[in-house]
């Protein structure tokens, strides 16, 4: 399984040897630092689904409220429950699979750079040992090629003490990458699981050349400062969430939403009320006159001046 997983992958391990020859023959990088460069690169051209992504988690903390309903409402029928929740997310507009798309876009990078440091690299960095027709080449070994900062072999497993300050910083940036990841939609156990992981990865993690772990913790690092990055930009953004069934904030929409008998909907209502009913027609404004005129109370009759005698007597 593994050569045929290695040459379905081997375009991008071709690619990914030659964007590492480029920062390290034209930029003068080292090894190390180059096996950074690229992930900076891999991560900046991912950064389209990250933006997704964020918008997906968004719109998932949104609708956590309403799932709930529909969980508590069809807690009894798993067939229905899932019906209405795929109605709902049509309805809504949200993906709630976008999440995952970085994920799934950086497993082929992940596994390209294992097989690349395990062979097409060690043929670069120290070609003395490993000649470019030998079919399995060992690690390089400490030497200044392929030594970066308390590294000693970026091609072969950590040990010692270079091996737990690595695996340090993996947990650690996991962690802190995957807390800032959790959704509201996430149960105790989702987040017990994101929580464990990284602990239980350990146990696969220290196996791997040490080049690979860099890989591992300069993409978490990546993954803090764009989700910080992502809120501040794209977080206040945020349309507000639907009102909840039954809230007055929904029974105040859907009164809104029914139309007038006379049709035309709120603004004909509020057009209707501002010319006083002269939308109705000509028929409707001379009823109103009519009704005006029968009801008006007659004017009271004019008041009898009363003439003033005089003083001259007959």
């Amino acid at each position: 399984m593994v050569p045929i997983t290695a040459n379905i992958l081997q375009p991008l391990v071709d690619v990914f040897e030659s964007v590492l020859k480029f920062f390290h023959d034209s930029f003068g990088a080292s090894w190390g630092l180059s096996i950074i460069l690229l992930t900076i690169v891999v991560r900046a051209l991912l950064l389209p689904l990250a933006v997704k992504q964020f918008r997906s988690m968004q719109a998932m903390q949104r609708i956590a409220p309403h799932l709930k309903v529909l969980q508590a409402k069809y807690k009894d029928d798993k067939q229905r429950l899932q019906q209405e929740t795929m109605k709902f997310y049509q309805e809504n507009k949200v993906n709630p699979f976008a999440s995952c798309l970085p994920l799934v876009a950086q497993l082929p990078v992940f596994l390209s750079l294992f097989y690349m440091l395990r062979k097409d690299l060690r043929h670069d960095i120290c070609p003395d040992i490993n000649a470019a027709h030998v079919a399995n080449p060992v690690p390089c070994g400490q030497r200044p090629a392929s030594e970066f900062w308390f590294i000693h072999d970026i091609t072969d497993k950590a040990t010692g003490t270079v091996l737990i300050v690595l695996l340090v910083l993996y947990v650690g940036s996991q962690l802190v990458s995957s807390l800032l990841m959790m959704t509201a939609t996430a149960d105790q156990n989702q987040k017990i699981i994101m929580l464990v992981l990284p602990f239980l990865f350990v146990g696969f993690v220290f196996r791997f050349p040490a080049g690979l772990i860099m890989y591992w913790i300069t993409t978490n690092v990546w993954t803090i400062g764009q989700q910080q990055f992502l809120r501040r930009v794209i977080g206040s953004k945020a349309p507000d969430a639907p009102p909840l069934p039954g809230s007055p904030e929904a029974e105040a929409a859907a009164a809104l939403a029914v139309p007038s008998e006379g049709g035309g909907g709120l603004f004909a209502r509020f057009a209707n009320a501002a010319s006083g009913g002269s939308a109705g027609g000509g028929n409707g404004a001379a009823a109103k006159s009519e009704e005006a005129r029968v009801t008006k109370a007659p004017p009271p009759p004019p008041r009898q001046r009363k003439r003033k005698r005089s003083g001259r007597r007959r």
